[in-house]
């Protein structure tokens, strides 16, 4: 999806480690269709082997070096350190001298793997191959991940008495019978749809098969009069914009003044198999013409998030080529990437035979589970996702974290077969920069979107990685404001004020260059959403007397939020 770039973490925050890549679309999907095999060694370690053995010499310089890496590391010598923010390896007890050699010699090991595929000569798709390979197997095999050879998980043993392992088999125990079958990120317990989350008063306003408009109550006496829309991706509830109180958008918003709608998408089933990219983004037209009816305003603040993005940008578009531009204030992107160009990684992973696999699996299915795309989303972040929760799980005794954010991820709804196809063929063939892709009988072009836009990308974020935010926003035609906030994906949208180590940077989005325009880009503390809501007041009119009632005479409220629709599971 884009070109890895690294410009030099501002002081205080760290980059992705190495080990983590960015993702292309196409791949995202065509792995969680196929099923993860990143673990599995294939033809690439063979490819590998072919080539260091017309290298001996190339073989013996690494074995030599990686003896004398060892010895210093045996002898207390070696510099070998793990990067810095690596929650892994946290402990003081890493310090202690016996502990201090078994971690030196897993980094040693661990970088000479790397440095021995990167002088193999191997062609681009085998060697991104075998790095995900490498990558993988070298997380799996931290010495953090084996009771015996990590220092917390020893201590705590004698702590309790080795009753953390009773309570770790449980959790293991339950987790395999999970659909997701993988170590439970999240404690569940705590969190209830409409109770403790997705808990803002409102109402359904508008039901259609496919989805629901749901309007939230105004917080505030008087409201601007521009309207805000919210467009979640296909494949997530709609309330990661309305997460605990305290951590939503939609309160932080509606606080402000301004009156706030979101989209809940149905979640399909082989019924609704056919559902096509061009039907959700005829829905979000229609949801836009729905808000400016109820409220009585000729404009709409569209916004949507990740795939949600790509959705809106269409939907902005279509507008644009039938000359209804105008019924857009602004269109706001969060994490999201329109140009998918290739030069990601794991974009070797994708071919069109492998595409076809994949879609011939989804097609039998008729749509493709949200469990499988959490799980996809999770190996991509193995070390956070899979082996802290397995460690602090099974071996620790402990239960896992009660993060909100963390309770929605996993609520996954599933993709239709139609829209799968859909979204392998953008991520395959691009079509957008090239303005090639044909949705609701227009071709659409992102340079006629004039409205004003606001990006958003996440400092850290290896699903939309933010130079790719950058580039895509500069392909709209109207005047764009980038920001790129502190934070992974879905980390660096919900972002609410109070975390002190929070910021985000404003820069010139005449440059071209992503790298050149965080050079000169200036730092600010505190949450992006400061300075978004007062992009927003400056689009969005005057202000009026809050609403009364919800709805209006046409859409009149079909019951409270959050609604019927976001309670469906995968």
């Amino acid at each position: 999806m884009s070109v890895r770039t690294n410009p030099p973490a501002p002081v205080g925050h760290q980059r992705t480690a190495v080990g983590e890549h960015d993702v292309g679309l196409d791949q995202l999907l065509a792995a969680a269709a196929t099923g993860d095999r990143r673990l599995i060694p294939g033809s690439e370690t063979v490819k590998l082997a072919a080539a260091l053995a017309r290298r001996p010499r190339t073989v013996m310089r690494h074995a030599a070096s990686l003896v004398a890496d060892l010895g210093r590391v045996a002898v207390g010598v070696s510099d070998a350190a793990p990067v810095r923010g690596d929650r892994r390896f946290h402990d003081p007890a890493w310090r202690n001298w016996l502990f201090r050699r078994v971690l030196q010699s897993y980094l040693t090991l661990a970088a000479s793997s790397r440095h021995l595929v990167d002088e193999a000569g191997l062609d681009w798709a085998t060697d991104q191959r075998l790095r995900i390979l490498f990558d993988n197997l070298i997380d799996a095999l931290a010495p953090t991940n084996f009771p015996l050879t990590n220092p917390l998980v020893l201590k705590t043993t004698i702590e309790k008495g080795g009753g953390n392992f009773v309570a770790g088999a449980r959790a293991a125990l339950r987790d395999a019978a999970s659909p997701l079958r993988l170590p439970a990120s999240v404690d569940k317990a705590g969190f209830v749809v409409g109770e403790t989350v997705a808990s803002s008063p409102g109402a359904v306003v508008r039901r259609d098969p496919m989805f629901e408009i749901l309007q939230y109550e105004a917080r505030a006496p008087e409201v601007y009069q521009t309207p805000v829309l919210l467009i979640p991706p296909m494949i997530s509830k709609y309330y990661v914009v309305d997460l605990s109180p305290g951590n939503s958008m939609m309160q932080y918003l509606g606080e402000r003044g301004f009156q706030c709608f979101a989209l809940s998408w149905r979640n399909v089933t082989k019924a609704q198999a056919h559902w096509a990219l061009e039907d959700y983004i005829a829905a979000i037209v229609d949801a836009v013409d729905t808000v400016a009816d109820i409220t009585g305003s000729e404009q709409v603040h569209l916004s949507g998030l990740c795939a949600g993005g790509i959705m809106s940008t269409c939907a902005a578009a279509h507008l644009a080529q039938i000359g209804r531009i105008d019924r857009l204030a602004s269109l706001n992107l969060n994490v999201t990437v329109l140009d998918l160009d290739r030069g990601s990684p794991v974009m070797a992973f994708v071919s069109p035979e492998a595409a076809k696999v994949a879609g011939t699996r989804v097609r039998q299915r008729g749509y493709l589970p949200g469990t499988e795309l959490s799980r996809t989303f999770a190996w991509l972040r193995a070390n956070d996702m899979i082996w802290n929760n397995f460690v602090n799980n099974y071996y620790m005794g402990n239960r896992p974290p009660a993060l909100d954010l963390l309770f929605w991820n996993l609520d996954a709804m599933n993709m239709s077969a139609a829209t799968h196809a859909d979204m392998m063929r953008i991520g395959l063939e691009n079509p957008l920069p090239k303005k090639t892709l044909q949705m609701l009988g227009t071709t659409l072009d992102l340079s006629k979107i004039t409205c004003d836009a606001y990006s958003v990308g996440g400092e850290t974020d290896h699903l939309t990685p933010w130079p790719a935010c950058y580039r895509s926003a500069r392909l709209l035609g109207g005047k764009t404001r980038f920001v790129l906030s502190t934070s992974g994906h879905v980390a660096a949208v919900i972002h609410p004020p109070g975390n002190p180590k929070s910021g985000y940077w404003i820069g010139d989005e005449s440059i071209p260059e992503p790298e050149n325009w965080f050079a000169k880009a200036t730092a600010h503390k505190g949450t992006w959403w400061e300075d978004w809501s007062a992009w927003l007041s400056e689009r969005s009119g005057a202000k009026k007397e809050s609403p009364a009632a919800l709805g209006n005479a046409s859409y009149r409220p079909l019951g409270p939020a959050p609604g019927e629709y976001v309670f469906q599971r995968a």
